[in-house]
């Protein structure tokens, strides 16, 4: 039996892999790793969040964004945005290095047994594990608006869907929403050839200011201080004080995951956007149907409504965690998970432990527990070194006393990295 199943093999689950080897936890680690990145990322996006806030985590820090970047004489500096692919072959590196096997396979069924659990895999493989950790990232959460929801896929889809943009050119896409991902697949979808407007319900879009320097006088640092999440003392706080967050009530809990950090533009990509895109705000969708080979939508504003007709319309709405997604667990578990607050997300306590003893989530699906640094890389860290004392906790005296083979090839594989 194992000690832990990792299923997911994004940043977070990765960093939990390579704490929990370094435990000494029996281990196996299933997924495709960095598949968020790689496969619903278009080219020529750039990684929001600063490169030294988005490292995934060794128990060692020696396997930085900044020492892959240095390996490859690419510039990982404050200030200056890096492309997803660079991010992205970091993380495949990172999975390679400081990790043992990643077995590229998807889980099915997480099921309760006499102890523990018996995971599935695609290929009717049974596990038996002792604990299971969920980092199965965002993918399973995506939301659509309701008038979107009947729509032939064809007509609509998910900005995550797209790692190809260009198929687009010559046609007219209405792209909702006014956060990141909005934006910057506008830009993207004017730059190869497509004619795109952005529909947003806010009034206006929010735009992150460039970063201030890291060395500064120290009272502009304590008037505006640096946080993994951005600049000013709220960012510090959901950055480095998740902990914090999670002894707040939970309904508060909840409200803060769902709005703090709201939906804004980098500073970067402001010129990209402005006076070369329309943007239609304060704007609600109200219908959407298909018209003439594309979509018309009814959109609705404080003068009444009017209707848009589109080629095509991408749904920029993020993704919302709610545990009726988690199809691979066996509805005697799933149905048993006490919620967060008022959101649809486990309930976990402070070693990311659920109300189902041994099992573990990880990344988003936690943010209504620990605050919105968990729908960041930056809360990796945080989660991984938790999540596996928690683990080290429930499967103490269970354990073997020596170190597996895996983690003694790790380190050795790591040396060579």
């Amino acid at each position: 039996m194992y000690d832990l199943v990792v299923v997911g093999a994004g940043p977070y689950g990765l960093s939990i892999a390579s704490h929990a080897a370094a435990a000494g936890l029996r281990l196996r680690t299933f997924g495709r790793p960095m598949a968020s990145w790689r496969d619903h990322m278009p080219g020529g996006m750039f990684l929001k969040s600063e490169p030294w806030a988005s490292n995934l985590s060794d128990p060692s820090g020696e396997h930085t964004l900044a020492a892959w970047c240095a390996s490859r004489g690419l510039r990982a500096e404050h200030g200056t945005p890096l492309p997803i692919g660079a991010f992205t072959e970091y993380g495949l590196w990172f999975g390679r290095t400081a990790v043992p096997a990643v077995e590229e396979e998807r889980i099915t069924a997480v099921r309760p047994r006499s102890e523990g659990f018996l995971v599935e895999t695609e290929g009717g493989e049974l596990v038996a594990a002792r604990t299971v950790a969920l980092a199965i990232g965002v993918m399973p959460f995506v939301h659509r608006p309701e008038p979107l929801r009947a729509l032939p896929r064809g007509l609509v889809s998910h900005s995550s869907h797209h790692r190809d943009l260009s198929g687009f050119r010559g046609r007219d896409v209405t792209v909702i929403g006014a956060g990141q991902a909005a934006l910057e697949t506008a830009a993207l979808l004017a730059e190869c050839g497509a004619h795109p407007r952005v529909v947003a319900r806010a009034g206006h879009v929010s735009w992150n200011t460039p970063p201030q320097p890291l060395k500064r006088p120290l009272l502009h640092a304590l008037r505006d201080p640096h946080g993994g999440l951005g600049t000013g003392w709220s960012s510090w706080v959901w950055a480095e004080a998740p902990w914090a967050v999670r002894r707040l009530p939970g309904s508060l809990r909840a409200r803060i995951a769902a709005t703090a950090l709201g939906p804004a533009g980098a500073w970067w990509l402001r010129d990209r956007v402005e006076s070369r895109i329309p943007v239609l705000l304060g704007h609600r969708l109200r219908a959407a149907v298909p018209s003439g080979g594309g979509v018309r939508l009814t959109l609705e504003n404080t003068r009444g409504s009017t209707t848009l007709d589109t080629d095509h319309v991408v749904a920029a709405t993020g993704f919302v965690p709610d545990v009726a997604r988690l199809d691979l667990l066996d509805p005697s578990v799933r149905n048993h998970l006490r919620l967060a607050g008022t959101s649809r997300a486990p309930e976990v306590d402070g070693r990311f432990e659920s109300s189902v003893p041994g099992l573990f989530f990880a990344g988003l699906l936690t943010a209504p527990s620990f605050g919105p640094s968990m729908r960041f890389v930056y809360g990796a860290a945080f989660t991984a070194e938790r999540l596996v004392r928690g683990v080290l906790r429930r499967t103490a005296g269970r354990r073997p006393t020596t170190v597996p083979r895996s983690r003694r090839a790790s380190r050795a594989t790591a040396s060579l990295g």
